[in-house]
């Protein structure tokens, strides 16, 4: 037996679901199980005595020994209630604790055998009796203020209590506790160990509701402030609709602040754009600065974050279409599937920038758009010409008046992809004044390593157009700064030949022409002598640009005579003359005979190549040298380079030694009026000065090209395809050519290849053998022997990419 234990007693047994029931308690509950109610009615007919005990698990409906707690409480039933559906409603009181010895469950109800626990005495000193009193009262007193239902009374009662024991029973009997805490309660028979941990739920239980006090003052203080400030927001509402100005700033800001959100920025850009919603919220709609800020939202966000097309990279495809819409250009169509194909294994634009460099009318814009088309990517030209001030390309700062963002941002918004093909056309037509220069700007945008991050100054937030795929296209290299150079691949474009743009007239212009005019093939017949013709009488160009013109012109004749009357038109090389009137271009042919003085250069032109004649002439006089024709300082440099040459080698070349002294040499370049400069004319003027002061004539079908230096060494040139090209054209059967451009020659055109023969030479001497005519005069070109003289030999090389090249280069 126990310590306080009596003899043991039997009562029907009371399972408790989630209740504890503790001496001198108090409570009513609904009972509905069978043997709960088989027992209450046992207990009834006796003693009105029931044990309670509680459940370990509220879930178990027929509760055996081990499925209930070993202290209860025996309690005294009061009073029964019947309830419909068989069940009843009891109120018990606790009388004291007791503990099963013995359990019976029967098929009706279940019994136990108790041993009734007995307290031990809870007489302790005064001071310590008190000691625990008063921590208990004011804990207590502590948690009634958090409890704002506790009565009154029950505070009133614990205070009249003495005895540690009965003033945890009472405590813990009304308080909102679990029921395991209870179970705690009940199963401390020693009232001091009852007393302290009453104590320790009292610290705990005061901390929670502290906690949850502090929890409720906070969500009430949101609700409230919510509350209010929505039915501010109505008032407004109603105030700007009575003054019939819509919504009011509050709203809309809170629209901006939805879309801003949605759009998913990095958590700085989201803040910044959200600080700027908020702004907007906070002043009048007709203020200024409103309309500023709306205007800057608005911009944000009409441009397509996160939106893409998708690639359909097809090689086959590209190909098929670069064939189709252009005749020719094969380096330049394999290089460009070269890097499409890199970019569809790698799913993003690699290496440097495209530019595409070539004469007016070649096709440059339009290979660009062939390229949109083939790969399914939206296509944005925007013209750099003319351009100067860098905000045109990175924008004006939003708080300028009439401020907006610049050239790049737009194209973005245009495309309404983050990887359209954008085209920077006219890239070497960008200048740059007080207002900054736009190529600095550009080198963030063309730069693989920076642009995922480029920053427009109206924006104020970084841009990813990293994955744009961006096209620059160029009619010379000469005006584009270096490190903006630096960042693009150059793919250059040749002029065409005069077969080619038969080609591209047969297969493309006249068809395009014709159904522009709204002819048919019924209506007009274009003979291809007629083409022919207006190539070489009519057009005078690198591309096709004036050729498709003049079918232009021709169609549209031929419309009007469809309207009058006439069924077909019948354009031939013999009435040409009738839609185009006279040629314009008189038809250049070779000099009839070798003429003494007067060489055969070539010359790069904006619109291809061309042949320049230099004429010399000697006469008597005092030394002096006249230079005419609109030349350039390089070009006039290269003519006193050749003349110092002829002075240092007179004995060598069989000239008179004072003609310096005795002779003035005048050096005339034809078409005076057309600028004219570049270092390449110097061989062809010292051939011809050569042959003037020595009467030997030049071979009227030998053309020729380069530098010299005043050892008479030749140096490479520039623009070797359309220097070749007009010596074709013009029937020139011969070229020489510097040794330093043997190279370049695998890049001309095989049909021009085929109609010239190229010599290279290394120095002046070699060009003189080639280009003056032998006569039993001069021993057979006595004068034109190599010179055996290391300084003539010595080749000199040069960065031919900086040679500053103007309107005509030769």
């Amino acid at each position: 037996m126990k310590q306080g234990q009596l003899n043991i007693v039997t009562y029907p047994l009371l399972a408790l679901r989630g209740i504890v029931v503790l001496p001198h308690m108090s409570a009513h509950f609904e009972v509905g199980r069978k043997k709960s109610i088989s027992a209450i009615r046992a207990a009834m007919k006796d003693d009105q005595r029931i044990f309670l005990v509680t459940q370990r698990d509220i879930k178990t409906d027929d509760p055996g020994r081990e499925d209930v707690y070993d202290i209860g409480t025996v309690a005294v039933i009061k009073q029964i209630l019947n309830l419909p559906n068989d069940n009843v409603r009891i109120l018990v009181e606790g009388l004291e604790r007791a503990s099963i010895e013995t359990f019976y469950s029967g098929r009706n109800m279940t019994t136990v055998g108790l041993s009734i626990l007995k307290e031990p005495s809870d007489e302790l000193k005064y001071s310590e009796t008190e000691a625990f009193i008063r921590e208990t009262f004011g804990l207590f007193e502590q948690y009634a203020s958090l409890i704002p239902r506790m009565s009154p009374d029950v505070l009133m009662n614990v205070m009249s209590i003495k005895s540690v024991g009965k003033l945890a029973d009472y405590i813990a009997a009304n308080i909102v506790l679990e029921a395991e805490d209870k179970q705690l309660i009940l199963n401390a028979v020693d009232p001091v160990e009852r007393i302290k941990t009453i104590i320790t739920i009292l610290y705990r239980e005061i901390e929670i509701l502290s906690l949850e006090g502090s929890i409720h003052k906070q969500v009430k203080d949101s609700i409230d402030k919510n509350q209010r400030e929505y039915y501010l927001r109505e008032q407004i509402k109603a105030i700007y609709n009575e003054l019939g100005e819509g919504d009011n700033p509050q709203t809309e800001a809170e629209n901006y602040a939805q879309k801003i959100k949605a759009l998913k920025f990095k958590p700085e850009e989201e803040e910044m754009l959200l600080k700027e919603a908020s702004k907007l919220s906070k002043m009048s709609s007709s203020s200024p600065e409103s309309g500023v800020i709306r205007t800057y939202l608005d911009t944000v966000l009409e441009l397509p974050w996160n939106k893409f097309t998708r690639d359909k990279i097809n090689l086959e495809k590209v190909k098929t279409v670069l064939d189709k819409d252009h005749y020719g250009l094969e380096k330049v169509k394999e290089r460009i599937i070269e890097y499409l194909a890199v970019m569809k294994l790698t799913n993003k634009p690699q290496g440097q920038i495209l530019c595409l460099v070539g004469p007016p009318g070649i096709g440059k814009t339009s290979i660009a758009t062939s390229i949109a088309k083939a790969i399914n990517r939206k296509f944005v030209r925007m013209s750099l010409g003319g351009v100067r001030d860098e905000a045109d390309i990175r924008g004006h700062r939003k708080t300028y008046i009439g401020s907006m963002p610049g050239r790049i941002i737009d194209a973005f918004k245009r495309a309404g992809s983050m990887n359209p093909l954008i085209l920077f056309d006219e890239i070497d037509k960008m200048g740059n004044d007080f207002r900054g220069d736009p190529a600095s700007a550009m080198l963030e945008v063309l730069d693989r390593e920076q642009n995922n991050s480029f920053r427009d100054h109206y924006l104020e937030i970084p841009f990813d157009v990293s994955h744009a795929l961006f096209i620059t296209t160029a009619n010379s290299l000469d005006t584009i700064p270096r490190p903006l150079l630096d960042r693009m691949e150059i793919i250059e474009l040749t002029s065409y030949t005069d077969t080619q743009k038969l080609q591209i007239a047969v297969r493309h212009l006249i068809t395009k022409q014709i159904k522009k005019h709204g002819l048919s093939k019924s209506d007009i017949d274009i003979d291809i002598s007629a083409i022919e013709r207006i190539i070489t009488e009519y057009t005078r160009e690198s591309g096709v640009r004036n050729l498709e013109r003049a079918v232009e012109k021709i169609c549209r004749k031929a419309a009007a005579a469809k309207l009058s009357g006439i069924k077909k038109s019948k354009i031939s090389a013999i009435n040409l003359e009738k839609y185009l009137g006279a040629p314009r271009i008189p038809i250049e042919k070779l000099a009839k005979s070798d003429e003494v003085g007067v060489a055969n250069g070539l010359a790069w032109t904006s619109v291809g190549g061309e042949a320049l004649k230099i004429e010399v002439a000697a006469v008597e006089g005092s030394g002096k040298i006249q230079l005419t024709g609109s030349l350039g300082d390089v070009m006039k440099e290269s003519a006193n380079a050749a003349i110092t040459y002829i002075r240092s080698k007179s004995d060598i070349l069989h000239v008179d030694k004072e003609f310096y002294k005795n002779r003035d040499i005048h050096i005339h370049v034809p078409e005076g009026a057309v600028p004219k400069d570049g270092p390449s004319a110097g061989i062809t003027m010292a051939t011809a000065i050569v042959s003037e002061l020595t009467q030997t004539p030049i071979k009227r079908d030998v053309c020729m090209t380069g530098e010299i230096t005043l050892r008479g060494n030749v140096l490479p040139i520039g623009g070797l395809n359309e220097k070749t090209s007009a010596a074709a054209r013009l029937g020139f059967k011969t070229v020489i050519l510097p040794e330093d451009n043997r190279a370049d020659i695998t890049e001309i055109d095989p049909e021009v290849r085929s109609k010239l023969d190229f010599i290279y030479v290394t120095n002046i001497s070699q060009v003189l053998e080639n280009a003056l005519v032998p006569s039993a005069d001069n021993n057979k070109g006595k004068i034109l022997k190599p010179v055996k003289d290391s300084a003539v030999s010595e080749i000199i090389s040069t960065d031919i990419s900086s040679i500053n090249r103007p309107v005509i280069k030769q």
